[in-house]
Formats: C-alpha cells, structure tokens, sequence
C-alpha cells in the first residue's frame, strides 16, 4: 500500500484537498521524495499527489508511491486533442503546460502546489483556509509572485483557458511562472489575501540578501524554496561531520548550509531506507562519499493515469544522478 515502508502518523485526513507537486524526471523525483516526507514528518491532514511525466521510470514510481496517495501520470503528446494542439503551436512550454495539469484534478476540492525543490519546515495546512489564487511575492520581482508555491482550484474551464492563454500569449520568461502571473494578472492589486507571506516561499539564496530581515523573520519561516541551478541534491553531504559542500565550489552560506542541511537529513535518514534494494552500479564519490545507486524493484507501483493521457512505452532504466551520502 502507499506510504507502507513510512511510519505515518494517525491523523484524520482531507480527503477531499491535496498537497501537489510535479517531478519531470528521476532526477527530481528526489526532491518531491523529500518534499512529501517533509509534510508526512509535520503532520499534513490533506492527501499527497504526485504529478509524472513519461521520463520517470517505474523504479521510482515504485519509492514515490510509499510517501504520496497518489501517483498520477500526465503526458502532454498523448493527451486530450486541445492539450496537444496547445503543445505543438508553443513546444517551447512543453515542461509549463505539463505544470497546468494540477487544474485537471477535479477529484479534489482545493489544492496547494510545491514545486519539488521546495522542503516544508513545519505544518502549513493553514493555507487551505486561502482563496485561489494565493501566492507569494516573488524576490526578484515582488509584484510577480513565485509559482513555486500556490493555492489553486481544481477546474477543468480554468485549465481550458490556461491552455488558451498559453498558446496565445506564451510566457514573458518563458515557464510556468511567466504565464501564471499574466493569466492571474491582478494578483498584485486585486486582493491583498491572496498575497501569502514570504514565509511560505523563501528563497534559500536570498538569506544572506536580506540579511536583516532574515534574522528577524527567519525563525518563522515554513517553506523553504532552493531556486537557482544549485539543488540540494547537486551538493555532497557528510552526515558524520554535517557538512555540506557544493561540488567545485566550497562551503554554501551559514543559513543556506541549515536548510541543506535539513533537506539531506531526511533523505538519509527516510528516503534512502527506501532503496533498501538499491544495487550500486558506480562508486564514483570522493572518500567519505558515495554515489547513491538506484533500486532494481521486480514490483511495479500502482499508478493512476490522468483522464486526459494515454498509456505510454516501457520507461528507461533510472539513470545515475550526482547526489551523495556515506
């Protein structure tokens, strides 16, 4: 069963209101993994849905089912004729198009989306109290929001006119967060609740920025967001010293190195005792580290296609990343 190698807690659920992220490959299926572990350790009530795309292999399938309810595969080429015609006019929106396939849960009433390289620092069920659309300001741009975490309504009309919006307007940066911010236009004046705090959505990068206001509001932070190329699993860990170190480029900052520190804690310490069955292919890690290997599972995880996709070929084995542990 789902969760069935997880410890979860005895709590009601929503089952009506979900938790969604997305993973477009193996490779970010490791944040999603410690994204959903993260909500499962500060006792989320709503249920946990993964979205993922063709390139995600079953093996990992198999690991996402044991933290998510749910594991729901979304293909753009196969889908519904006017979510392929939306595809081929702007294939350039390939990877955003497949992000608005969050609107097309219907089974649930509201949702709150995290992007994968995001990880929970304490209980945010709070924000299912939020209207659609809720988000928060974007650092670089405050009157933009980020999309990397956002409270939205499942609707089958507004992703038909995301769709819409999409291939007749593109994106102004050319992902997901471009078009949202010009699809939900009056985010910025409409309704100052829908603005939700920085708290929900801080940058892990902008730390040592907005050095004061991170001392004073940084304790209160609930979401942390790892934006930039850098991703927690492109750093090396050592869980005898706590270190933290990005390849080729020293130490990362004091408060940086806290939430990185946190990400791999529970990923050595809740997601690797998944792989109980990985087989390492190559040791290819400096001494002290080693190259995570990836499972070979003869079970295959039970995944709930989309409506609006069709099955697809076999998947490729995992390939191996460049995250690492001892």
């Amino acid at each position: 069963r789902p969760g069935g190698n997880i410890t979860r807690l005895l709590l009601s659920t929503v089952s009506d209101q979900a938790f969604v992220t997305l993973a477009t490959n193996d490779v970010y299926c490791q944040g999603a993994l410690v994204l959903g572990q993260s909500l499962r350790e500060h006792r989320a009530t709503r249920r946990l849905v993964v979205l993922v795309t063709p390139q995600v292999s079953n093996p990992l399938r198999v690991i996402l089912s044991r933290v998510f309810d749910e594991v729901i595969e979304v293909n753009l080429i196969d889908s519904a004729d006017y979510v392929h015609l939306a595809f081929l006019k702007r294939p350039d929106l390939g990877i955003t198009l497949t992000k608005l396939h969050c609107w097309t849960l219907t089974h649930y009433s509201k949702c709150v989306f995290l992007d994968a390289d995001t990880l929970v620092l304490s209980n945010i069920d709070e924000l299912f109290d939020r209207r659609e659309f809720s988000a928060a300001p974007d650092p670089g741009w405050p009157d933009c929001f980020n999309s990397g975490v956002f409270v939205f309504q499942p609707s089958l009309e507004t992703h038909s006119l995301l769709l819409q919006h999409a291939t007749d307007h593109g994106s102004f940066d050319g992902a997901d967060q471009g078009l949202l911010n010009s699809f939900f236009s009056n985010w910025s004046t409409a309704d100052i609740r829908k603005h939700l705090p920085f708290i929900y959505n801080l940058s892990s990068n902008t730390t040592y920025t907005y050095g004061p206001a991170f001392k004073q509001f940084g304790s209160s932070a609930k979401v942390v967001h790892f934006l930039g190329s850098s991703k927690p699993w492109t750093y090396k860990y050592n869980p005898q010293t706590g270190s933290v170190l990005e390849e080729g480029s020293g130490r990362a900052d004091q408060h940086q190195t806290s939430f990185l520190n946190q990400w791999w804690g529970i990923y050595h310490r809740r997601i690797l005792p998944l792989c109980e069955n990985i087989r390492n292919k190559d040791h290819q890690g400096s001494p002290g580290h080693t190259t995570i290997g990836w499972p070979e599972i003869e079970t295959c995880a039970e995944v709930r296609r989309d409506p609006l996709s069709t099955p697809s070929p076999q998947f490729a084995d995992l390939r191996e990343i460049q995250s690492y542990s001892v």
